[in-house]
C-alpha cells in the first residue's frame, strides 16, 4: 500500500492513504464495527486525487468504485456485526442531470451492499429543520415564493438517513455479540433510541465547532454529527474494540471511538484533513489505552 503519512496514538492509528487499499491491508475479522459517510457521489471535490471517490464522472462511476471498498470493510468486520453508512438523497437540477428531481443514493448504498455480500439491517431517519437547509442551500423547492406560486415545485427538507448493515455468519454461532450492562442501558434508553427516526440529533453538533482550536484549523464540508456517532458507537460496538472509518476527514469518527473507550483506525486521502484529523484525535486520545491497534500495522 502506498502510505503517504501515518500517526500512531496510543488508541488510534490515521493513515494519509487510499481507503480501499488501506482496509485492504487490515487483518481479518479485526473491526467490531465502522461508521462513516461517504463523498456524496460527485456533489463534492475534496482533492484533485484520481484516487478520491468523489471525483467520479458518474454516479455509476462512484458505485464502481464503492464497491471495491464495502467487499475490504466487510472482509475485515467480525461474525455478526456491523457497519453504518450515513448519506441521504441527493437533489438533481437541469443544467446537470436534465431534470428537477431526487437520486435515491440510500437504494443504491443498499444495492451495492447486497452485492457486497452484507445483509440490510436497518435504517434510521435523522431528523434536519427544512428552515436550516432552506437558509443554507436557497433551493427553490423549499422557498415560500415557490409555494405561493405552485406548490407542486416544492419538496420537504431532505432528512438525514444511517444505513445499517449486517455481516451476517453462515453460522450464528460464529456471531460476536456486543452485550449491554442493564444499568448503563436501562429500558427507556433502548426505547428512545428504537426509534425509527431520531428527532434529537444536534445538527449543529461537529468537530469544526467543537473540536476546532483556532480559525486556521481545516474545516470538513460535511462532518457527520458527534452526538450521532457516539450513540451508534455505543449501540452497535464494545469497549476496547477497533472502529473504522475509510473516510476520516479531519476525525469525527475517532473522536467518538476514543471518547466511547474504543480504539480507532482511520484513512484520509486529503492531506489537510489528516493533519488536522491528527490534531483532533491526539486531544481526545485517551492513555488509559496501552498498546498498538494491531499486531501487525497496516503500513
Amino acid at each position: 500500500m502506498k502510505v503517504l503519512d501515518a500517526h500512531h496514538g496510543e488508541n488510534f492509528t490515521a493513515y494519509n492513504a487510499d481507503c480501499v487499499e488501506g482496509v485492504r491491508e487490515l487483518p481479518d475479522m479485526s473491526v467490531g464495527f465502522s461508521i462513516y459517510s461517504p463523498p456524496f457521489s460527485h456533489l463534492f471535490i475534496y482533492s484533485d486525487s484520481e484516487r478520491d471517490m468523489g471525483n467520479a464522472a458518474s454516479d455509476d462511476e462512484f458505485l464502481e468504485h464503492y464497491g471495491f471498498l464495502i467487499r475490504e470493510i466487510h472482509r475485515v468486520t467480525m461474525p455478526g456485526r456491523l457497519t453504518a453508512v450515513h448519506c441521504t438523497d441527493m437533489p438533481r437540477t437541469k443544467s446537470m442531470h436534465g431534470e428537477i428531481g431526487l437520486w435515491d443514493m440510500p437504494g443504491a448504498i443498499i444495492d451495492a451492499h447486497k452485492q457486497a455480500g452484507w445483509t440490510y439491517h436497518s435504517r434510521v431517519t435523522i431528523w434536519k429543520d427544512p428552515v436550516v437547509e432552506m437558509q443554507r442551500t436557497k433551493t427553490h423547492g423549499l422557498l415560500y415564493k415557490t409555494f405561493s406560486k405552485d406548490s407542486t415545485r416544492v419538496r420537504q427538507g431532505l432528512p438525514d438517513y444511517l444505513l445499517i448493515f449486517r455481516k451476517t455468519p453462515p453460522d450464528e454461532r460464529e456471531a460476536v455479540p456486543v452485550g449491554k450492562d442493564k444499568s448503563l442501558f436501562p429500558v427507556s434508553l433502548w426505547q428512545q433510541w428504537a426509534s425509527p427516526v431520531w428527532m434529537d440529533i444536534n445538527q449543529t453538533d461537529v468537530l469544526n465547532v467543537r473540536g476546532a482550536k483556532d480559525g486556521k484549523d481545516e474545516k470538513h464540508l460535511c462532518p457527520l454529527q458527534l452526538d450521532l456517532i457516539e450513540r451508534a458507537i455505543r449501540l452497535w460496538s464494545n469497549e476496547g474494540e477497533t472502529v473504522l472509518s475509510p473516510f476520516m476527514g479531519i476525525g469525527s469518527e475517532g473522536w467518538g471511538a476514543l471518547k466511547c473507550q474504543r480504539r480507532f483506525v482511520g484513512f484520509e486521502l486529503k492531506e489537510t484533513y489528516y493533519r488536522q484529523a491528527i490534531k483532533n484525535l491526539s486531544h481526545m486520545s485517551d492513555t488509559s489505552f496501552a498498546g498498538t491497534l494491531f499486531d501487525g500495522d497496516a503500513a
